[in-house]
């Protein structure tokens, strides 16, 4: 249970600062952002599972940068794509 409260937190604060360096306004609640912050995780862990399949420690501070910019990159792509946030 300790590691979902976690999960959820750690999303909420990388969703939260990556809307915030993202240029523009992104319109997300909550809920939008602890999905955005754990969605920009997956997407780091998965670039650096590629780059360098041995790394690996749960929680990293370059680990935490890279969500942040995992989630900037979901934005970005969801706004190519047409969809609104």
């Amino acid at each position: 249970m300790g590691h979902i409260i976690r999960l959820v937190v750690v999303g909420l604060i990388v969703g939260i600062l990556a809307r915030f360096f993202y240029p523009g306004a992104v319109h997300l609640g909550w809920i939008g952002s602890i999905v955005l912050g754990i969605a920009g995780s997956f997407v780091a862990g998965f670039v650096a599972k590629a780059i360098h399949p041995n790394a690996g420690e749960p929680m990293h501070p370059a680990g935490f940068i890279a969500s942040i910019i995992g989630a900037m990159v979901l934005i970005f792509l969801a706004r190519l794509l047409g969809l609104s946030f």
